[in-house]
Parts: C-alpha cells; structure tokens; sequence
C-alpha cells in the first residue's frame, strides 16, 4: 500500500482519460485540464508521452504498460494502484489510449474504484477505430459504399480470433479490426471465405504519429503486402468498399488486376 503524509492528503477522485490515437494533438481540452489538475497519472504503452507535459512538473507519473505482447501490469494490479495512488496523494488521472471504453477496459476501472465509493469522472478521446483512418483519408461509412461500421477485436483474451468477425465478413460495413494485425493472414481468409477476395483493405500501424505506415491492397493480397512491408503493432485493419477513397487504392488496383489476370 503506498503511503503518504495524512496532512498532505488531497481529496480522493479519478479521471479516466481518453488520450487519443497516437498524435497528442489529438487529446482533447477537456483532457488537457483534467491532466493539469493531476496529482498522479498512470499511463498505458500506447499514450503518446508528449501528453505527459500538460500534467504539473511535481505529478507523479507511472507507466503501467498495457499493450500487445507488454503486459508490465495486469489490470488487478492497475486497479489497485489507481485506488492506492487516490486514497494517498488526491486526483489521480487514468490516462488510456484511444477511447477508454472502446477495448480500454475503462468500465472494469470505473466499478473497482466504486467498491472504495471515490469520485470518478470520463473524458471520451478520439478511438483509432475512426480516427486513424480518418487522418488517412479514409471514413468509416460514405454515401453510397458503407452505411454502417463495426469496431472488432482481432483477438480474444484466450487467443482466438473474435467471432464477430464470422457475421461481420457477411455483411457491407466498413470493418476496423484491432489488436488482429498478428492473425492478418487468417482475418482476410475469413473475408475471402465470404467471396470477398478483392474487397479493399487498408492496415496502418502507428496511426497518427511520426512512426505510421500504410498498407494498401485487397483481401486477397493484404497478408502478403503487410509482411513485405514490416508492418507490426500497434496496428489496425480496415475493410470495406470506404478503402477504394484511399488515394493509392486506384494504382493498387490496377497492379492486382495485371497480377491475377496473368
């Protein structure tokens, strides 16, 4: 149990953050004066750490990992600190990336700090499931090609690709998959499975940030087109119609075309 000088105790309260998808200009204001107000922020992998300078110099800041293949901290062990660091030192800040609720297991958060009756409080932020393809050009639905879009996990906790994916192949949304980049290759199947072979598909890993990469091809080719171009996590999938708008799907295209026809 952390400890602190009882005299120093601040009021006990948490905010769950929503970072944004990557840029930290993509924070939102509200969550800029909720990090102001910080005494403590615990922060997950994907937080852009640039973020961490809108919190006052003396805030005690603490990673807490939170990504594929880096778990520094299950989340009994996040939920308890978040509530240590609250009871001891004040606001605490729970800075997520993305959205908190969208995959952020923000609501699991929410109830434990319920179970020691301190006061919580959410800022959405931008969910990369709309706004990485968004800053690629790229909408969720369109007019005329997506009247729908289906955010998806790639992977379940136990490892298996999400069944959801089954019923979304069959349907015309735009499907985002996230946390499916290592499974891509049996992602697209399921979409080939469908009859989908040429549907459009976009893969972007580090969406928002100086690092990002963009794959752009079909079901048919997109496994291929990522391994060749060393796509890795942090990474989000995108198919449908909507990836046609992409400004290289037209060449992409016609390169398939020559390829299957022989």
């Amino acid at each position: 149990m952390i400890s602190r000088n009882i005299n120093s105790i601040k009021e006990p309260r948490i905010t769950l953050v929503g970072a944004g998808p990557g840029d930290a200009e993509l924070i939102t204001l509200k969550g800029i004066k909720a990090l102001q107000t910080a005494d403590v922020v615990l922060y997950d992998a994907l937080v852009n750490e640039e973020i961490l300078t809108f919190a006052p110099a003396n805030a005690t800041k603490v990673y807490v990992g939170k990504r594929s293949g880096d778990h520094s901290f299950s989340q009994e062990n996040i939920n308890k600190l978040m509530v240590d660091y609250a009871l001891n030192y004040g606001h605490v800040v729970r800075l997520k990336g993305g959205d908190p609720f969208v995959f952020g297991r923000g609501h699991e958060e929410l109830d434990f700090a319920a179970e020691y009756n301190i006061p919580t409080q959410v800022v959405p932020g931008i969910s990369s499931s709309i706004g990485v393809p968004g800053m690629q050009g790229i909408p969720v639905t369109h007019r005329g090609l997506s009247e729908s879009f289906w955010a998806v996990t790639g992977t379940t906790s136990d490892g298996k690709v999400s069944a959801d994916l089954y019923q979304a192949a069959k349907t015309n949304a735009t499907i985002v998959v996230l946390m499916g980049i290592h499974k891509l290759a049996q992602i697209a199947q399921i979409f080939k499975n469908e009859g989908k072979g040429k549907l459009p598909v976009a893969v972007i890993q580090s969406g928002t940030t100086v690092n990002e990469k963009v794959v752009i091809g079909v079901a048919d080719n997109i496994a291929g087109l990522a391994e060749e171009n060393g796509i890795t996590s942090p990474a989000l999938i995108v198919f449908g119609e909507v990836v046609s708008l992409h400004p290289k799907f037209k060449l992409v295209k016609e390169v398939y075309d020559i390829v299957t026809k022989g």
